[in-house]
């Protein structure tokens, strides 16, 4: 069955953030990964991966002000530099954590920007940050994101993320596919993770409605995490949802589907 990794950023919420870690390894995960770890020395946070035993899967690029809004920088043009800036500091955190890979979040285009000035100014950056990362031996993802939840996220269909990857054309970028984002915006999730697997380097979980645990929802998860096995998917599947009571209540749903 899949191999899950719990996201501190949605799960043990009702820790401090720096408990969480303890907290996922007590409740039998191997591998974490969260949003965003900038708030912390990177030597911090990597030894607190290695007392608890814990592998670092991801994390994401910074966002830029999040309090003020911003959910990404690659699709700005007035930003560039500023995008350039945090690729580096991302990178020094993942080599820090030993972190494989980073996502990049598009943003939000700025209501003065065209759609087609957005486009070429994403695919610019991540060919920039792809040639970055691959120096560090390190992939680089992108996600798309419902528009319900994020309204006016650039990337927000399966379609716009994939032709991303065509213009960018760098081999160590790949597409984060979320499945409750998906969901929402589209549905067709299990003939479009066939049919795009070579170019998925990241899985995330939630269900729909109130992106809770699997199994409270709509989504058939009895289908379609088996059905990540038949395809021959063998990354990570990050568990980011929101704990419908509380997270270890949450995580009864593992046991019919594998050793967390």
């Amino acid at each position: 069955m899949p191999k899950f990794s719990a996201n501190l950023s949605m799960l043990f919420s009702e820790l401090p953030f720096l408990e969480r870690f303890a907290a996922a390894a007590s409740a039998g995960f191997h591998a974490i990964e969260f949003a965003f770890p900038y708030e912390y020395e990177p030597g911090f946070l990597a030894d607190l991966l290695r007392r608890h035993h814990l592998t670092q899967v991801l994390h994401n690029l910074p966002p830029g002000d999040w309090a003020a809004g911003d959910r990404g920088l690659a699709c700005d043009p007035g930003r560039v530099a500023e995008f350039h800036s945090s690729v580096e500091r991302a990178l020094a955190y993942a080599k820090a954590l030993g972190c494989p890979r980073l996502n990049c979040l598009a943003g939000r285009r700025p209501e003065r920007v065209s759609i087609e000035q957005a486009q070429e100014t994403l695919v610019a950056n991540l060919r920039f940050a792809a040639a970055e990362l691959k120096k560090a031996g390190l992939t680089l993802l992108i996600e798309a994101i419902n528009t319900s939840d994020m309204p006016g996220f650039f990337v927000s269909t399966s379609r716009h993320a994939l032709s991303i990857l065509d213009g960018v054309g760098s081999d160590n970028l790949l597409f984060q596919y979320d499945v409750y984002h998906m969901q929402r915006m589209e549905g067709e999730l299990a003939r479009t993770l066939q049919a795009n697997l070579p170019r998925i380097g990241h899985i995330q979980i939630a269900d729909n409605p109130g992106r809770h645990e699997p199994g409270t929802g709509e989504i058939n998860y009895g289908f379609l995490l088996p059905f990540l096995d038949e395809i021959g998917y063998s990354g990570w599947v990050g568990c980011e949802y929101i704990p419908r009571s509380t997270s270890l209540a949450s995580l009864g749903w593992m046991n019919a589907y594998s050793k967390a």
